[in-house]
């Protein structure tokens, strides 16, 4: 019996999302009295694999194949359901990003598994094996009952503390069955952003909202993002209107984050946008109207207009840099 921690891989380099997924699964592999597998699929240098030993993972499978140099979420589904049997695995753990989310209904399917997405606890119990998720776009919780041999699991990005351990493990080179003509992806175009920080890779994050009132009054939400080494984000009116690219739109039908730090500025907090949200660690608020949604969420909140308290503000953290 073992937990497999699918652990996905950026340019053969590995994000804290990944540890985070290790360190998690570690535990719940504690629980079930059991080790933690990671698998990682694609070339990645020996010593970033040996990284996830100090997260947790007993062993490391480093499944590798000269012909993958692309994702495709049929062929990583074959691949992960083969180790999952092939370790006899009790849970299946990935991340609840775009690539676990693509992968992991597929997985239930061909394994027969019971699937609880976007858990942000520990199980509560592991007999029933019983896990906590948000529903409701965040305004509640519920209780899952697993009831299925194997269970598959995806963890919510930043809900489970990174925890490093002394331990150490063994890295095993394995081969991942990979049938390029079944492959239905193809790469045409690479488009690299450089010199800004990604939105979803972000600790911190300065969204606008409507209440900025133009694309010209931006000026200072960029200028804090530069200060604090965050990324730039925005609602959906903002982007609706093009003041702000749609690649920086948040919220249900945009990017879902969770930063560390989440700035909301100008912004109410509709249900649509807090949902792509809700799961930052500390959100401030800077809005005029003291009943405004955003508040409810925020753990600060200054009632303000934007377009004289976030000047301050940058004045404050610059004062505080230093610059």
């Amino acid at each position: 019996m073992s937990v497999l921690i699918f652990v996905e891989n950026w340019d053969g380099k590995f994000k804290k999302l990944s540890f985070e997924l290790v360190s998690y699964g570690a535990k719940v592999a504690e629980m079930l009295n059991t080790d933690a597998v990671a698998l990682s699929v694609g070339q990645v240098e020996a010593n970033e694999l040996e990284k996830l030993g100090r997260y947790g993972a007993a062993r490391i499978l480093s499944a590798v194949n000269d012909n993958i140099n692309v994702f495709d979420s049929q062929a990583f589904t074959s691949i992960i359901a083969g180790f999952a049997q092939q370790e006899n695995a009790e849970v299946v753990l990935l991340s609840n990003n775009n690539t676990g989310k693509a992968i992991a209904p597929r997985l239930s399917v061909r394994l027969k598994a019971g699937l609880a997405a976007g858990v942000s606890k520990l199980p509560l119990s592991t007999n029933p094996f019983n896990v906590y998720k948000k529903v409701y776009s965040g305004n509640a919780f519920s209780n899952v009952i697993i009831k299925t041999d194997l269970k598959i699991l995806t963890l919510a990005q930043n809900s489970y503390e990174v925890t490093e351990t002394a331990g150490k493990s063994v890295v095993t080179q394995v081969t991942a069955e990979w049938n390029s003509a079944t492959v239905k992806t193809r790469v045409t175009e690479v488009q690299k952003q450089t010199g800004k920080i990604l939105l979803t890779d972000a600790d911190v994050v300065v969204s606008g909202g409507r209440g900025m009132k133009s694309a010209e009054n931006w000026g200072p939400i960029v200028e804090l993002a530069e200060l604090l080494g965050a990324a730039t984000a925005c609602s959906r009116p903002v982007s609706d209107e093009g003041w702000r690219p749609h690649e920086e739109h948040t919220g249900q039908t945009g990017k879902i984050i969770a930063p560390n730090l989440y700035f909301a500025i100008g912004i109410s907090g509709a249900t649509q946008h807090l949902a792509g949200v809700s799961s930052s660690k500390f959100i401030v608020a800077i809005n005029t109207d003291k009943d405004a949604p955003i508040f409810s969420a925020a753990q600060y909140g200054i009632i303000g207009d934007a377009g004289k308290v976030l000047p301050k503000l940058v004045e404050a953290v610059r004062e505080l840099k230093g610059k």
